[in-house]
């Protein structure tokens, strides 16, 4: 036995002190493998859907709604199947509603609870007594494990289960213990929830999702490139935070900046009205999704902002193009190709005319000759106003609370359980290579670009990091965001300026990346599994990013099977282009379902109608046999515990180390 594995063994004895102990682990241990897989919850591109994403997470894509029907079958009407799972959902909003009309409150609690035992003896079946007792409220933990593990059936026990569900009533407790008992239920749903990227931008409540998250028990997250965006406004990206503000005016949601993190937009609309007042911004006009309002007086200021925010930009963008010249992305400063005076922009060569040619910070002197130099310094009033707009971004707590989250439980991919999850690309050659991406004069592909960035991205936050990588790693958020090179980004270009400026839409195309073109090659998405070193004849790659546009016929399940793309549209603003509004994946002991989802109206209509997110389940793969705890990544960690163990054991039984007995 080497030293080092002398050194483990001691360590390891220090925790399992004795035989017995060890033994006893042993014993646990191989128990857990042979419960039933967790059941994981994949969801794509929220961005800032809070209502609906935290429906999504109270119904576990329709998983407690389908456990409900299957535990109570026929013996109750499909209208109390309903009333229970909106309980499940928003316990203590629809006791208020019962409250109200239920002429026998006593009456309604026996049956509730023991209906609701039912849900959660059900969904706790899977795991052990130790990990549904870390799920437990304190105050009820030992009323809830009781209830639990003691049937009515048992008529020993009957009169035992009975004065428990009598005493909570009538000290009053009943409510608290209902809402207990609803949220233990949501928890032990899911097991692991992953989130593909994008919480941020277009919906009102990012922020909301991010406090949901940081309370959330297990999670992880491949950062998106939305939520890169946010990022690097908080690391201090300028053209991050400008893209951040245009989008957030684009579609008229200041919710997140204002209210979430307080980022103080007077002195933007301040500057907007000073040097936009007589332009009409007609092209800059915002976005409002179904239902939204807004006067005409605050859509002409919200124009006026989005047009400074958007001028500012594209001088801080072209500042880095220029310092980044590596990036090949200097063609992207597209300000210097505007002739005003015959008010064109000329493209490789080609004029193409402006939907107008007001620029007065870019051409404050009027018309100039064409092809002269501009400079992409901003003036004295948008330098004070990117002062103001910075520190404003760079002090808020909360903002700083919320990346760390993501920076704490994500990273460009994952691999959990033979699926590797990232956001949007890996990317690759016209022939399916891996495709060399360079960063600081060092090339990376695949699982080391992928892991490279990640380390990247981190170095921008880290107080120790050397001041010349961390510039350049605050700069990297921007070609993250919108790099042709990037994984998140993939494409030929992002066409903002001509969007907003130019008349002809051919322009606007955007050229998606090699990898679009073949993922739905299995032979590329298997050169890309065997690139990360994902291994098992069922293995997948699930992702996000680009919508699926399944009124079109698009099936989000390609290469035969191996990957998986779950953006079915979340967000509001898809829901026309997709004809749905988003997909979620659930990957359970039998196998993957695949959930399409119908736009959520509200949680107010939720809680008072009983209205659900109406879904269609899809069965993608189910496995020959249950998976257990056994087949997973947590399975292959709990086996070398075993045998760490039994080395322990051998050690102790042969005299090589002594048992430390009290």
């Amino acid at each position: 036995m080497s030293t080092s594995d002398m050194h483990y063994l001691n360590l390891l004895s220090q925790s399992f002190p004795t035989i017995a102990d060890a033994a006893k682990e042993i014993i646990n241990l191989e128990a857990i493998m042979n419960l039933p897989k967790g059941t994981e919850h994949f969801l794509a591109d929220i961005h800032g859907e809070s209502e609906a994403f935290e429906h999504v997470l109270k119904n576990a894509s329709g998983n407690i709604k389908r456990k409900v029907g299957e535990i109570f079958g026929n013996s109750i009407r499909e209208s109390e199947k309903k009333e229970l799972c909106t309980l499940i959902y928003y316990p203590e909003q629809k006791i208020e509603l019962v409250k109200a009309v239920e002429e026998d409150i006593d009456d309604w609690y026996h049956i509730t609870i023991h209906q609701l035992v039912k849900v959660c003896r059900d969904v706790s079946s899977k795991y052990t007594r130790s990990k549904v007792r870390k799920s437990l409220p304190d105050e009820f933990s030992y009323i809830i494990e009781e209830l639990l593990h003691e049937r009515t059936e048992d008529q020993d026990k009957a009169a035992y289960v009975a004065v428990i569900v009598d005493t909570i009533i009538t000290t009053g407790r009943a409510d608290d213990f209902i809402c207990a008992l609803c949220n233990v239920i949501q928890r032990l749903a899911i097991d692991q929830l992953h989130i593909l990227g994008d919480i941020y931008d277009r919906g009102p409540g990012a922020h909301i999702i991010m406090d949901v998250m940081r309370r959330y028990q297990s999670w992880d997250i491949q950062w998106g490139n939305h939520d890169m965006l946010w990022m690097g406004a908080a690391a201090g990206n300028d053209a991050c935070i400008c893209n951040v503000l245009r989008l957030s005016l684009r579609y008229a949601n200041l919710a997140t900046l204002e209210e979430g993190y307080g980022i103080n937009l007077v002195p933007l609309a301040t500057f907007a009205l000073d040097t936009y007042g007589d332009d009409p911004c007609t092209e800059f006009m915002p976005k409002l999704l179904k239902g939204a309002k807004m006067d005409e007086k605050t859509m002409q200021l919200t124009a006026k902002m989005h047009k400074a925010i958007s001028v500012i930009q594209f001088k801080e963008e072209a500042r880095i193009f220029h310092r980044r010249p590596e990036w090949n992305m200097e063609d992207r400063c597209l300000l210097e190709c505007i002739d005003p005076e015959r008010q064109v922009c000329t493209i490789n060569g080609h004029d193409y005319p402006m939907r107008s040619c007001n620029f007065p910070t870019v051409f404050p002197m009027g018309p100039i000759s064409p092809n002269s130099p501009i400079s992409y310094d901003l003036t004295p009033e948008e330098a004070s106003l990117m002062q103001k707009l910075h520190h404003s971004f760079r002090v808020s707590e909360k903002l700083r609370k919320h990346i760390r989250t993501i920076l704490s439980h994500g990273c460009m991919y994952n691999i959990c359980n033979q699926n590797l999850l990232y956001h949007a690309s890996v990317p690759l050659n016209d022939d399916g290579s891996l495709k060399d991406v360079e960063i600081i004069e060092k090339k990376y592909k695949g699982k080391e670009l992928m892991t490279y960035i990640g380390q990247l991205v981190r170095a921008a936050f880290e107080n120790d990091t050397e001041p010349e990588l961390k510039a350049y790693a605050r700069d990297y958020f921007l070609y993250l965001w919108c790099g042709k090179d990037s994984p998140l980004f993939d494409k030929s270009k992002m066409a903002t300026f001509e969007r907003y400026f130019l008349s002809d839409s051919e322009t606007f195309k955007e050229e998606k990346g090699a990898y679009f073109r073949l993922r739905d090659n299995a032979d590329v998405c298997d050169r890309i599994l065997d690139a990360f070193g994902v291994v098992g004849q069922n293995r997948h790659i699930i992702n996000g990013h680009v919508p699926v546009h399944a009124s079109k016929g698009e099936n989000p399940i390609k290469a035969g099977g191996k990957m998986m793309v779950i953006d079915g549209g979340f967000s509001e603003a898809y829901h026309s282009e997709t004809g749905i509004a988003g997909y979620t994946l659930i990957y359970h002991s039998r196998g993957f379902q695949l959930v399409q989802h119908e736009p959520f109206t509200s949680t107010k209509d939720a809680i008072q109608r009983g209205t659900d997110i109406k879904s269609t389940t899809q069965i993608v793969e189910m496995s020959a046999h249950r998976m257990l705890v056994a087949d997973t990544d947590k399975g292959a960690e709990l086996r070398e515990q075993i045998n760490d163990l039994k080395e322990l054991l051998h050690a102790y039984r042969h005299g090589i180390i002594k048992e430390k007995r009290s």
